[in-house]
């Protein structure tokens, strides 16, 4: 099969033929028809604590067409369209039972949406309904993760909410904060390129000031924030989301940052602020996500922004490297 496989730290990735994959027992092999591109899958290419392997097929945020049962599959048969949760796990123990298989003790990470074909477990298959595309399957898990970090911040209706990062991840926070209540919501950004789309999706106002970005979101809220979701994951901003929450307030983490960060806990303490981090999602969630786009939510797919070819894989992952007007890109193997 074709596929895009990583081949070592910064370095582009590489277009190339691979063998097919094959169905062990409990195993079931997808025919892949939308995978995006994700910030982190970036990440994976430029930063040894991920842990990626030469010839390894990134892609974690899929769906596509079951071509292919393991011995002792039931629960789905070929022919069906299914959005791929891409947490692996055992699927039998007491997290699993719950949905929180991200703290299974087999727990891992599911990638290979960058090829033809991809190895799943039946656990981990979501079936599409007929009234959702494929597109629709590969944005779930951008969204169930935005959706776990509104439900761990504790967000009221009511509450002023500014997002840092105008990202798929924080324009999809803007989505599910004015979904839920929010009575303002900025997003906060250092360029204008997701402007548009972020009052599309949800937000009240869009904010860009180097020079003053906490007094800039302060004066467009009306205020400082109840939360603050940072969804960037560079060192300072933590230190930054003190400065613009208020007092009793909550920052909520999202961003993934693999470097040392420093803030000034008296600062965060003397306000009684609580830091709270975000990773994942739950089972529920991911299918609360598809039930949100079945009902007729259109503003999440104002994340889409292109798609393209395996082949043309290589060259746009690396364009995406730089701040682009690009959001999220699909493949369409």
């Amino acid at each position: 099969m074709k596929a895009v496989t990583f081949q070592a730290l910064h370095t582009p990735l590489e277009f190339e033929n691979i063998p097919d994959p094959t169905p062990g027992e409990g195993e079931l092999v997808v025919k892949v028809g939308r995978c995006g591109i994700c910030g982190s899958d970036l990440h994976m290419t430029e930063d040894a604590a991920y842990g990626c392997k030469h010839g390894d097929v990134l892609g974690h945020e899929f769906a596509g067409e079951v071509v292919a049962l393991g011995k002792g599959v039931t629960e789905q048969k070929v022919g069906d369209l299914v959005s791929v949760i891409p947490l692996k796990s055992c699927g039998h123990c007491e997290y699993c039972r719950k949905g929180a298989v991200q703290w299974c003790t087999n727990f891992g990470l599911q990638g290979g949406g960058y090829a033809e074909y991809a190895v799943t477990k039946p656990n981990q298959c979501v079936p599409l309904p007929s009234d959702l595309s494929l597109a629709d399957g590969a944005i779930i898990e951008p969204l169930a993760v935005a959706l776990h970090g509104i439900n761990l911040s504790g967000m009221k209706t009511g509450d002023k909410v500014l997002v840092l990062g105008a990202g798929p991840i924080g324009l999809a926070v803007a989505f599910w904060a004015r979904r839920y209540g929010a009575a303002k919501v900025a997003v906060q950004d250092i360029s204008t390129y997701q402007e548009q789309r972020a009052l599309d999706m949800g937000a009240d106002l869009f904010v860009v000031d180097p020079e003053d970005p906490v007094g800039s979101a302060e004066e467009g809220l009306g205020g400082k924030a109840d939360i603050v979701f940072e969804c960037v994951g560079i060192p300072g901003l933590i230190a930054q989301a003190v400065d613009q929450v208020k007092p009793a307030g909550t920052i909520l983490l999202l961003g993934l940052c693999t470097k040392p960060d420093t803030f000034n806990s008296f600062a965060m303490l003397s306000k009684e602020v609580r830091l709270v981090t975000s990773a994942f999602f739950t089972v529920p969630e991911y299918e609360a996500t598809l039930r949100a786009l079945e009902d007729g939510a259109e503003a999440p797919r104002l994340l889409v922004t292109d798609t393209i070819s395996l082949s043309d894989t290589p060259d746009v992952f690396e364009s995406l490297k730089h701040r682009t007007e690009q959001c999220k890109v699909l493949i369409a193997p």
